[in-house]
Formats: C-alpha cells, sequence, structure tokens
C-alpha cells in the first residue's frame, strides 16, 4: 500500500510528488497520457514558489530556466498607460516579484528531480477510472490507454492533481462556484528568431494592449537553451467563431502589427476559455483536490501554476506529520480553511484584471480609460495572507495582527555559514527572536512541546545576522521581536518580547494539538497552564 496516490502529472502533481519523495513518502503517480504535454501553458512563478522550489532541491536549476519579470504595464488603445504593476521589484522573499518560465522545460526539470525521489513511482499512461475509500484506506481503479489492463492500487491517501474536469472531486462532492468571468482567448505561443529582440519588435516587455477592438496580451514565455519565447494572447470578439480564430492565416493576420514570419516561428495557437471557478468541498476522509481540480481562474495575475504548488506545500507538511505518525489526519481539516479563502482572494484580483482588458465596447472602453487616467478607479485587492486555520487568534477569536502573512527570506551570517535562511534551517517550524535566546524563553511544558515539534530556534543578533534587514524590517513594522513561522514560511504569530513568545508558541501548542498534533506533554492543558 502506498502513503500518497496522485492522479495526474502536471506541475502541480510534480511539485508534491518530489516534496513528498524528499521525505521518504510512498507515492505513486498515475497519468493518462504516455507522455507529458509538450506545449507551453503557465509562463509564471512569483517570488514565494521560487523559494518553495528552491528549498526542494530546485535552486541549483532554477537560475537557468527563469527569467526575471519585467514592469507589468496596461494600456489603452492610444497607448496610454492605465495601469503598471511592477514585477521586477525586490520581493519580500528576494529576488523579483514574478519570473517569467518556459512551463515544458520547467516540468522537465521538476520530472527529472522527481524521478531521483527512490520512493515515487510514476505510472504514465494509466488513467484512474473510479476512486473509492474506507476507514482503512483509499483505492484508485486504473486503465492501461494502450493495451485495456485494469489495476487497483491502495493508499492511506489520494490526491487528485486531475484538472478542471477532476474525478477526484467528482467522487467527494464536485459543485463549483462560478464567479462569473468567461471569456474566450487565443493564445499564440511564438519563438523569437536570431538577432529579434522585443526592442526591434516595438512590443512593452509585459502588458496589456486594452483595445476595445482587440484586447491583446503581449508577454514573455520563458527561455529554453538560449532561445526566447513569447507569448501573444487576443480575445475572441462577439459573433466571432473559434474555429475562425485559430486559422493559421488569422493568426498571422493578428500578430502582424508587431511580427512576422521573418522575426518569429510559431509554436502553437490554440482558443482557451478563461474561466473562474472554485471547489466547494476539497477534502472528503483521505480524498484530497489540489490544483485545477480545487479551483480555475482567468490568467492576468499569472497566479494559476502558483495557486496549485501553494496547495501542493499546504498538503506536504502536514501530510509529513501525518505519515510520520506524529499527527492524526484531523490536521487536513485545515487545509480548505487555509487554501480556499488564499486563493479566492487571487482569482478576485485575476478577474479585476480580466475585467480592466476584456471590453470589446468602445463606449465603455473610453469610460473606462477616465477612470483610470483621472485616478477615479477602486485599487487592486492587496496580495492574500492567511486569514483562518492554524494561525494565532486572539481571545476574540479574531487573527492576530501579522499572524497569516508570508515570512521573509534573507541571506544570513552564521559562524561558519553563509547563505540562504532556509538553507540553515531545512524545513519545518523556525523561532526567531531578536536578541534573546527564544528557547530559553519557554516553560518547561511549552519547551518539550516545542521539541517534539522539532522547532528551530534561531537568535538574531551577533551569532546569526540577517544581511538583507528584511527579517529585521518585517519584525519591527510588526512590533515584534520574535515570531514562530510554518513549515511552509507562513507566520503562525509574533511577540514583542520573551513573555509574549512563551504565550505564543503555548497557544501554538494547544492549536496544533487540537488539530491532531501529538507533542509532549500529550496533555495540551499542561502547556497551557505551565
Amino acid at each position: 500500500m502506498f502513503d500518497v496516490v496522485q492522479i495526474g502529472y502536471g506541475p502541480v502533481s510534480q511539485t508534491l510528488a518530489l516534496m513528498l519523495g524528499r521525505q521518504g513518502r510512498s507515492v505513486l503517480v498515475c497519468e493518462r497520457w504516455q507522455t507529458r504535454y509538450p506545449l507551453p501553458r503557465a509562463v509564471c512563478i512569483d517570488h514565494e514558489l521560487y523559494r518553495v522550489l528552491a528549498a526542494n532541491g530546485m535552486g541549483p536549476v532554477l537560475p537557468g530556466i527563469t527569467e526575471r519579470g519585467p514592469l507589468y504595464q496596461w494600456f489603452n488603445a492610444d497607448w496610454q498607460k492605465l495601469l503598471e504593476i511592477d514585477w521586477s521589484s525586490d520581493s519580500i522573499s528576494g529576488g523579483p516579484e514574478v519570473n517569467f518560465v518556459h512551463q515544458p522545460t520547467v516540468e522537465e526539470a521538476l520530472d527529472k528531480a522527481v524521478a531521483g525521489q527512490a520512493s515515487v513511482e510514476t505510472w504514465l499512461g494509466w488513467e484512474a477510472v473510479a476512486v473509492h475509500q474506507d476507514a482503512g484506506k483509499a483505492s484508485v481503479e486504473l486503465r492501461n490507454t494502450e493495451t485495456g489492463e485494469t489495476r487497483t492500487v491502495e493508499s492511506r491517501y489520494v490526491v487528485g492533481c486531475d484538472g478542471a474536469n477532476s474525478l477526484v472531486r467528482e467522487t467527494i462532492g464536485g459543485t463549483r462556484e462560478d464567479r462569473g468571468f468567461e471569456a474566450d482567448w487565443l493564445v499564440i505561443d511564438v519563438l523569437l528568431k536570431p538577432g529579434v529582440t522585443i526592442q526591434s519588435l516595438g512590443i512593452p516587455a509585459a502588458g496589456q494592449y486594452c483595445n476595445p477592438a482587440r484586447p491583446t496580451t503581449i508577454v514573455p514565455a520563458g527561455v529554453r537553451e538560449g532561445r526566447t519565447f513569447r507569448r501573444w494572447e487576443f480575445m475572441r470578439l462577439p459573433g466571432e467563431s473559434i474555429e475562425s480564430l485559430e486559422r493559421e492565416e488569422k493568426v498571422w493576420e493578428l500578430i502582424s502589427p508587431w511580427a512576422g514570419p521573418d522575426d518569429i516561428e510559431l509554436v502553437r495557437h490554440k482558443v482557451y476559455n478563461f474561466r473562474s471557478l472554485l471547489a466547494a468541498k476539497w477534502r472528503d476522509g483521505r480524498l484530497l483536490v489540489a490544483g485545477d481540480a480545487a479551483h480555475v481562474m482567468p490568467p492576468f495575475m499569472g497566479q494559476g501554476m502558483c495557486a496549485g504548488m501553494r496547495d501542493a506545500w499546504n498538503l506536504a507538511w502536514k501530510l509529513g506529520l501525518i505519515l510520520d505518525g506524529r499527527a492524526d489526519d484531523r490536521l487536513l481539516d485545515s487545509y480548505q480553511p487555509e487554501r480556499m479563502p488564499h486563493v479566492s482572494q487571487i482569482i478576485d484580483m485575476s478577474i479585476f484584471l480580466g475585467k480592466i482588458i476584456c471590453v470589446p465596447d468602445a463606449e465603455a472602453a473610453a469610460a473606462r480609460d477616465e477612470a483610470f487616467l483621472t485616478g477615479n478607479v477602486e485599487p487592486m485587492p492587496p496580495f492574500p495572507a492567511l486569514t483562518g486555520g492554524l494561525i494565532h487568534h486572539g481571545a476574540d477569536g479574531a487573527v492576530s495582527p501579522g499572524a497569516g502573512l508570508l515570512s521573509p527570506h534573507v541571506t544570513v551570517e552564521a559562524p561558519g555559514f553563509t547563505g540562504r535562511l532556509d538553507e540553515l534551517t531545512g524545513t519545518g517550524f523556525v523561532a526567531i527572536a531578536r536578541d534573546f535566546d527564544g528557547r530559553a524563553a519557554l516553560s518547561d511544558a511549552t519547551r518539550e512541546a516545542m521539541d517534539a515539534l522539532g522547532v528551530r530556534f534561531l537568535v538574531l543578533g551577533e551569532s546569526l545576522r540577517d544581511c538583507d534587514g528584511r527579517i529585521e524590517d518585517f519584525l519591527t513594522a510588526n512590533g515584534w521581536n520574535a515570531m514562530i513561522v510554518r513549515p511552509d514560511y507562513y507566520v503562525y504569530g509574533g511577540a514583542a518580547d520573551a513573555p509574549a513568545l512563551e504565550r505564543l508558541a503555548a497557544a501554538m501548542a494547544r492549536d496544533l494539538a487540537g488539530a491532531g498534533v501529538r507533542l509532549s506533554p500529550a496533555n495540551p492543558q499542561e502547556v497551557a497552564a505551565a
């Protein structure tokens, strides 16, 4: 019996398999296609997921398969700038806010990393046709797409990374909320020919051309072996058929204001239906969904693949505790309350941006332009933090200020070590205190609970220096001198001083014990009373 069976082998499933494989879990990944999909889809990974992938062994590979995001600019039909998002700016994780990628190259690198995990098996050409569970196990019925052979495999958990038409989601209760956004867009991926640059083509580094005559996207699409990919996307207009839009002569007509056959090589072109859908149920017992099986969003934030990888990262550390016997599966009750509101807010941001460009009516576009050019428009929602689940809450039940934020990543210096923080700490809970010993500040009972959890204690000061200053600034901005960070890099909570850190750590012990994590002392009331 496997620890986990994953259905589907896209980048979300690859990421989860890599994470679980690095823990030594026995994982079976089944995928109905014989080979990985060879064409680009996603083009972005943000700073958070760059950090996550680097921490899971991809650090040496990523610089060669990513390119720093540029300014993301939105123009009206007269090329007046309506909106600008600086994807090139330094992020809280270090490096740019966004990195552009060529998805097949990323998947190839992930596949190689997964293949290096001895405990992970990948069965390509095996389609999941049914999923079952009982009190002791889950089972998946598989059919070989070439021979028709059938097999049934058993596992402790099944994760459906099986896309928008997910079998696992349908099995556990497949209702989805439609957030009301829908538009068809022709997606065209091209390779720039040698000597051709975005400057010579006269196109923005990354932009949305909000022209009601033909709303258009022009963005990077990654690099591979020194070759540069670009993407154009054109909105399907009212009354226009998909068939007419997908004709190659139409593709060249649409792209002709910027490039022609002497400049670019067509890689693919296809009309995609952009939707905004959110599954109502992400888990039933031993069955879970992640990625597109749980949520689908418009692409205008570049967050679809990132959101799915966050699902995988959230699941990986929780499944790790469960499969180690250090927690029961109540810990998975926090998966949907943490991930669903977070991805819901990202869907809202994507829809916000989509509604700016998806305007084929000239009069409506003129009103939009005036609103943006005069500053008379609601600001884009902020990027979300965690708003529930296993983060610190006050006595009134509200999330404590600062809890649920993504923690900074920095270069640190310690005796005999200079490097990135995650290289020093590994993956796990980390407590960082400024100028005092956080572990020594704890009561015996709380210290025992933190030790059982494997919390790594760090002291910022003479023996550990924050070379970038981001942790120092983050603590100061939140009025803290200490914080506890979860294995997925989100802050459980912060504390102003040593007594407050004791209260914070004791609260985390109680929260985790209530979520099924087995700590010492076994009775969390002992921690509460300490």
